[in-house]
């Protein structure tokens, strides 16, 4: 049907008809937030994104923004959550990020923290006064069992009582969790150890499907070490395309101004292709996928040195591993990138750490978001823990 002109010009998504060319555009946008670093004080299991002490630093300018802005506008939304990363480690940014989007005329539905600022109480109640003042709709302050590895549950507590008394609204994400963790020290972080004891053996993957979490991100970690595996044939057996790449439900923008699509991190366009029309044969990797699914991703990966396992969780995790290879970053944790641990760049790489000799360096990919997604969550914790492989 992608070849069909009649079919391509009424959809909302997908093919387009732009002049002469047939284009992948979004349509117009829903749902999305933006979000305006990588850097976290936190590395969640769970993180979709990848998030860490150790991400790229850099913070969402003003010029970036209000282009985004602009394109956010061109594609029909009205309004935009703020994440991150933490958007609280540049509280000034994120000042000027919302007034941008004031000055574009788009609402700001909530800004999401983890609420480790919280420690300096004086400090954190001028901040919450300044986001009542600026509008900013409502926090979302996160609060589970994998952010109280890096953050002491007690400081979402602290912060919901100086919103309710600033009047600014906010929201525990997720409430549900709150009670289990009542019984340890609010005062201080807990290790999986800990958590183990206090909670269940099991509340890594119990968490997770809480959550109903998709797996990406430094998640493929949690489906590898308690989900079941599938032979690669019966993965591939009728595997889909990849339509909801160019969904719209929760799609996220990050500092650089890319699209990212829902549930499907480490993939990034620039938002203004994604919305104006993306140029054919631009991006082959993001294509593969839209149109073919992991056996053409698999196809495409093949014919660059990829082999594969013999078996997967799940079709988006032997996804996940496809395109780490292809980003420069081997699963087994060999660096493939070009570049040694302290960022320095070897001989016969480009420097942007893509390894252009064997066909690689697909602009689609975010090569540091494969490198944290396979950091901190310690493969140790699976040797030790029920893990057979």
């Amino acid at each position: 049907m992608f070849n069909d002109p009649e079919t391509v010009q009424s959809s909302a998504k997908g093919r387009m008809m732009f002049g002469e060319f047939i284009m992948l555009t979004t349509g117009n946008l829903y749902h999305g937030g933006i979000m305006v670093n990588y850097r976290c004080n936190a590395a969640c299991r769970h993180c979709l994104y990848a998030c860490s002490p150790t991400r790229t630093s850099g913070y969402i300018s003003r010029e970036t923004m209000a282009g985004i802005c602009a394109t956010l506008r061109r594609g029909s939304i009205g309004s935009v959550h703020i994440g991150g990363g933490e958007p609280f480690l540049d509280f000034e940014g994120l000042v000027t990020a919302i007034a941008e989007l004031k000055q574009a005329g788009i609402d700001l539905d909530y800004v999401e923290t983890n609420a480790f600022w919280v420690q300096d109480v004086c400090l954190a109640r001028e901040y919450v006064r300044t986001l009542k003042d600026l509008g900013a709709g409502a926090l979302c302050i996160s609060l589970d069992p994998y952010h109280t590895e890096y953050v002491p549950y007690g400081l979402p507590l602290r912060l919901a009582q100086l919103c309710d008394t600033a009047g600014l609204d906010y929201f525990l994400w997720k409430q549900q969790f709150l009670r289990p963790l009542l019984g340890l020290e609010s005062s201080s972080v807990h290790s999986r150890e800990e958590l183990e004891k206090h909670l269940r053996p099991d509340y890594i993957s119990a968490t997770a499907g809480d959550y109903g979490l998709r797996i990406g991100g430094r998640a493929v970690n949690i489906e590898e070490e308690y989900g079941p595996s599938w032979p690669l044939a019966k993965l591939l057996h009728k595997a889909p395309p990849c339509p909801d790449l160019l969904s719209t439900g929760h799609f996220h923008v990050d500092l650089e101004g890319c699209f990212i699509p829902p549930g499907c991190t480490g993939l990034r366009l620039p938002l203004a292709e994604a919305v104006d029309g993306i140029p054919p044969g631009k991006y082959p990797l993001f294509e593969a996928l839209y149109e073919g699914g992991v056996a053409a991703l698999l196809d495409l990966a093949a014919g660059r040195g990829f082999v594969p396992e013999e078996s997967y969780p799940s079709r988006c995790n032997l996804c996940f591993h496809i395109r780490a290879f292809l980003s420069g970053e081997d699963p087994s944790g060999e660096n493939l990138s070009g570049k040694d641990p302290s960022g320095e760049n070897l001989s016969g790489k480009d420097p942007s750490g893509k390894n252009l000799e064997e066909g690689k360096g697909f602009a689609e990919l975010d090569e540091n978001h494969y490198a944290e997604s396979l950091k901190y969550y310690s493969r140790r914790d699976c040797e030790n823990h029920h893990c057979d492989s």
